[in-house]
């Protein structure tokens, strides 16, 4: 058994990387990059073992960038404003501050056992003045722009939360914090203008290294679609009815007319025989939450409102109904029905008996004679169409669509899901918003010279439910001179959503001192945009495209010369703890603290990204921690008993071993593949431990690739071979590509048992690449196009098979 000792080992090297400020970072480094970490809400009983996945990660790359030669800025920070920490307060029954600056100690006790490489003196702590002075000044600059501004809106209201919550909060109908049911509540709120930005947005998402999974759902949740605005004229000339469509080719089959309940035109429009009935029904549809209205599966209801418009194609008379599956927060509010082309529409008009006519139908089908048994939502060729008979239908969406724009009747647009940022919160623990409400001058903002409006101490700050902030309640905060005329006005008293604190963060760490400014533009424009960011998927609607939105107007005032914060994103596979998501509800939140007393950092983290690919989910096993222990005891006996060896390496095999493991190691490393890189450090280290006499160079070259993943036993090893410089500071070794020259082999590829190609390939190729580099073949893919791959098969040293 060899005499290491973790607990020992690492509090030595972390004393002296202390002492030595080994993490202090160089700003003014011409050789640098900037890797990043979502910072963490210090709210809980403290980071478990699956928030540290993501944190190793970061630090092992930040750590292998370190020893590539870079000047490493790598910090941390803390998002301690904001409904997170405040619940965990009053679950706690302690103040926020207090509670925040306990969780902010454990938390980066934690981090600095962990053995990260933060320099400490970058922090940022959202919840301190210092910082939510220039939040409050983002406020500001935005409000100059008319990119901030106030308005009475329908509002997602958290009743367990007991404030507003933003489209992107709310999840299946229900808070994305408290998992309470979601309801709607009509208030004044302040809102960021990121519409402004939607096509930036979406467009730029070319520009980043991101995964796809993240475009798509930023994509999606933009939703920006091509279309045709279509204008319906009521009876009376005086009244039209704007509707959005992608699809002007059904047109002719529309047949009724649906407005939200919200929409204004439903009070107008409403004749007196069916007014009762249709406040009634709009009172309930305002009160369900927007999952529950557009459920498919939810019965269709609605009603006619007395009144009708025309068809501008036809010159029909269709009704006007209202129904609650139609939200005001889409296009238009009003919705053209074409029950024979959309199903919700279909299953309407079943319901309430309305016309259903048919006017696409699959190209060479002749229209149904027996009725339609479902909608036919796809493209195809027009019926019943007047002029446009006989078109298909991307083709007659242009026709239509230019024959209404001459007719003033409609024009081509482009629609979007994505609204404007609510950021406004009826809670204690946030960002004061600096605005003053004069009588005589509106809406005033606060000074610059004023900042910060600092937070007032506040016993009584738990949710009032009643629409407002408990700021409200503080005279003394809220009564106050105009900035403008000297009179009597009030503050606002609403906070800001703890996503604005976090939209800006990465740009104050270069300069993190600065009390005369935001940031120096210089210092920022050299390390930024950040080179590398790691965090989890979960951020990637919210944080992650309001941080867009703010760098992007911040750019677009001249403060900064980049329109994208993040160049490369990591996103993180979550770690699960007996097939479930650890929380604290389920009593499976597995805390690292008992793991490194009785194991050791080194070997939490290299456990943690041993089990298995980093971008995947994982499942944590209490035991599977040992199996990794052992193998750095091995490592740590090895080295012990070679420590005077000054053999050089004569074996050919074990040095070939040693380039192909610097080249496997690098790859993975880059990839982000730590698993892989581990596994073949494992079996690197087994070779090495089978010979008597161990070359100097073969020991060195394995603690040196271990560096970034344990770094306190790599310290330890390398002082151990009689180095009294930090590990760090050698150099990434590389490896020679002449000894590592591969015997190629050529795989046979089948499709459905039949020889469609062949690939040259390294005999020893993974059935990932294989499979890959198969697909890949030009007459292979001849037979897999618009086909769905069943089965691949991958037979080594012979044969790549997919069955379609």
């Amino acid at each position: 058994m060899s005499n290491y000792n973790p607990g020992k080992i690492e509090k030595k090297w972390q004393r002296k990387w202390q002492e030595t400020n080994a993490n202090k970072v160089n700003l003014s480094a011409k050789k640098k990059y900037y890797c990043l970490d979502m910072f963490p809400y210090p709210s809980g009983e403290g980071l478990h073992v699956g928030h540290w996945s993501g944190y190793v990660m970061s630090d092992v790359w930040s750590r292998y960038k370190k020893i590539q030669g870079y000047e490493v800025l790598h910090p941390m920070g803390f998002d301690a404003f904001g409904l997170p920490a405040e619940n965990a307060a009053i679950e706690k029954g302690v103040h926020p501050k207090e509670n925040t600056k306990e969780s902010i100690a454990n938390f980066k006790r934690q981090l600095e056992e962990m053995g990260s490489m933060y320099d400490w003196s970058l922090a940022v702590n959202s919840s301190d003045p210092s910082y939510y002075k220039w939040t409050q000044w983002i406020f500001l600059q935005l409000y100059k722009k008319g990119l901030a501004y106030r308005k009475e809106a329908p509002a997602n209201w958290g009743p367990s939360c007991k404030t507003v919550l933003a489209n992107e909060q709310v999840v299946e109908g229900k808070c994305h914090r408290c998992d309470s049911e979601v309801t709607k509540k009509n208030l004044k709120q302040w809102f960021f203008k990121i519409t402004d930005y939607a096509d930036e947005l979406v467009d730029d998402l070319e520009k980043l290294d991101w995964p796809e999974r993240v475009k798509t759902m930023q994509r999606n949740w933009i939703g920006r679609s091509e279309g045709t605005l279509v204008e319906f004229k009521g009876q009376s000339s005086k009244v039209k009815v704007d509707v959005f469509t992608t699809r002007a080719d059904t047109l002719f089959g529309c047949t009724y007319l649906v407005l939200a309940p919200e929409h204004p035109l439903v009070k107008k429009l409403t004749t007196t025989d069916h007014k009762k009935e249709v406040d009634n029904y709009c009172k309930k549809a305002i009160k369900e939450s927007e999952i529950e209205r557009t459920s498919l599966e939810k019965e269709k209801t609605g009603v006619f409102i007395g009144s009708y418009v025309v068809n501008p194609v036809n010159n029909q008379k269709i009704p006007i109904w209202v129904a609650d599956y139609v939200m005001s927060t889409y296009g238009t509010g009003a919705v053209m029905a074409v029950p024979a082309h959309d199903q919700r529409d279909f299953e309407f008009a079943k319901k309430f008996k309305l016309p259903i006519i048919e006017t696409v139908v699959p190209k060479g089908k002749s229209k149904g004679k027996s009725g339609l048994k479902e909608a036919f939502v796809g493209y195809g060729e027009l019926v019943g169409s007047g002029e446009f008979s006989n078109l298909d239908s991307k083709n007659a969406i242009k026709k239509i669509t230019q024959w209404l724009n001459k007719k003033k009747l409609g024009k081509e647009t482009i629609n979007y899901k994505l609204h404007d940022w609510l950021i406004s919160r009826q809670r204690y623990w946030g960002t004061p918003i600096p605005i003053v409400h004069c009588k005589k001058c509106g809406e005033v903002p606060v000074p610059e010279k004023d900042l910060p409006v600092e937070l007032p101490e506040l016993d009584d700050f738990k949710p009032t439910g009643d629409g407002r902030s408990p700021l409200a309640k503080v005279e003394n905060f809220v009564k106050v001179k105009c900035p403008k005329c000297g009179g009597k006005a009030e503050r606002e008293t609403d906070t800001m959503d703890t996503f604005v604190d976090s939209s800006w963060y990465f740009l104050r760490y270069p300069d993190v001192d600065n009390k005369k400014e935001i940031f120096e533009k210089q210092k920022v424009d050299h390390w930024l945009p950040v080179d590398q960011y790691v965090g989890g998927i979960e951020h990637a609607i919210l944080h992650l495209m309001y941080a867009r939105f703010i760098t992007k107007a911040l750019g677009d005032m001249k403060l900064l010369d980049f329109h994208e914060p993040f160049l490369n994103l990591f996103t993180q596979g979550m770690v699960y703890y007996k097939g479930a998501k650890m929380s604290k509800s389920k009593r499976n939140v597995v805390s690292p603290d008992e793991f490194v007393r009785k194991y050791g950092t080194d070997s939490v983290r290299a456990y943690e990204l041993f089990m298995g690919p980093a971008e995947q989910d994982k499942e944590w096993a209490d035991r599977g921690i040992v199996g990794m222990h052992r193998f750095l005891q091995k490592v740590y006996a090895l080295i012990e008993k070679n420590t005077d060896s000054k053999v050089k390496n004569s074996d050919k095999k074990l040095e070939t071993l040693k380039h192909k493991t610097l080249k496997k190691v690098a790859e993975d490393f880059e990839d982000f593949q730590f698993n892989t890189a581990l596994s073949a450090l494992m079996e690197y280290s087994n070779a090495l431990g089978k010979k008597d006499k161990i070359g100097r160079d073969l020991l060195e070259i394995l603690v040196i690739l271990l560096a970034p993943i344990t770094p306190h036993l790599s310290e330890e090893l390398w002082e151990m071979l009689g180095h009294r410089e930090f590990v760090f500071k050698a150099p990434w070794p590389k490896f020679d590509p002449k000894l590592i020259q591969e015997e190629i082999i050529t795989l046979a590829i089948q499709v459905n048992g039949k020889l469609r190609g062949t690939v040259e390939v390294n005999k020893d190729v993974s059935e990932k690449e294989a499979i890959k580099l198969a697909k890949e073949n030009q007459n292979v893919k001849k037979f897999l196009k618009g086909k769905e791959v069943k089965k691949e098969i991958f037979v080594k040293g012979r044969l790549v098979s997919f069955v379609v």
